[in-house]
């Protein structure tokens, strides 16, 4: 089960991905990051949290990490992936509904 700090750090990911890129800007506005850009740097950071989440681990068992630590890792690491997936699922939902519009 995620803590609420980790579930409020990932909203405040959501939201600072949301005020960068998303709803409200003009299709005219350039100066924002792109889709792609955005969507890379989402996958770098699950990756990030994977990698940290296994260090812990490996430092646990050399004796050298507290159990709380890799909990914690293991629990952003799994909000991360679930949010993810979650925009993964929505954006292929997405496209779908456009490939059913009629033109």
């Amino acid at each position: 089960m995620a803590s609420p700090i980790v579930a409020a750090n990932a909203y405040a990911n959501l939201a600072r991905i949301l005020d960068t890129g998303g709803a409200g800007k003009s299709s005219q506005d350039s100066s924002g990051p792109s889709f792609g850009a955005l969507l890379k740097d989402a996958v770098g950071s699950v990756m990030e949290a994977g990698r940290k989440s296994d260090a812990q681990t490996v430092a646990m068992a050399s004796g050298k990490a507290n159990v709380m630590d890799v909990v914690t890792a293991v629990a952003e690491t799994d909000v991360a992936v679930s949010t993810l997936v979650s925009v993964r699922d929505r954006v292929i939902q997405s496209y779908e509904d456009i490939m059913k519009m009629t033109i």
